[in-house]
């Protein structure tokens, strides 16, 4: 078996295993782009700006030290970007209002939604990853 399988099952196994346990503890569906978008709306004082708890913003503190922590026990990160700093930031802020404009992400729709079998979650998580292989084939085209 190769080390990249298995650190892979390990970590769909360790996201699923949590977003259960958020599901079955809570209720809440683990939503990456609702969590850090609900943050985002508090800081910035948007209209929409909901409820800052502590859940939350441990989370979202999770998802950036987490790297870290890894490397700190050894874990290799690598990680190799071919794109500019302008194209970067206008891929996130196209992810970004995807992710708004389709009520949610990836987490929340492909590892949640298409769990519960939301017909809403597989038709959205359909829709994103038709975009994303078209991009790529496009992009390898271009």
């Amino acid at each position: 078996m190769s080390p990249d399988w298995i650190n892979g099952l390990l970590g769909g196994a360790m996201i699923g295993a949590s977003a259960g346990l958020l599901l079955l503890a809570n209720g809440r569906i683990a939503g990456v782009s609702g969590i850090a978008g609900g943050l985002v709306d508090r800081v910035l004082g948007g209209a929409g700006a909901r409820l800052v708890t502590a859940e939350n913003a441990l989370f979202v503190l999770g998802l950036l030290v987490s790297p870290a922590i890894f490397a700190l026990l050894g874990g290799e990160i690598a990680i190799e970007l071919v794109a500019g700093g302008p194209a970067l930031v206008v891929a996130g802020l196209l992810v970004g209002f995807g992710a708004r404009l389709g009520s949610g992400c990836t987490s929340g729709h492909g590892v949640c939604g298409s769990a519960r079998l939301s017909r809403r979650s597989i038709v959205a998580m359909a829709t994103f990853m038709a975009t994303a292989v078209a991009t790529v084939a496009l992009v390898q085209v271009w």
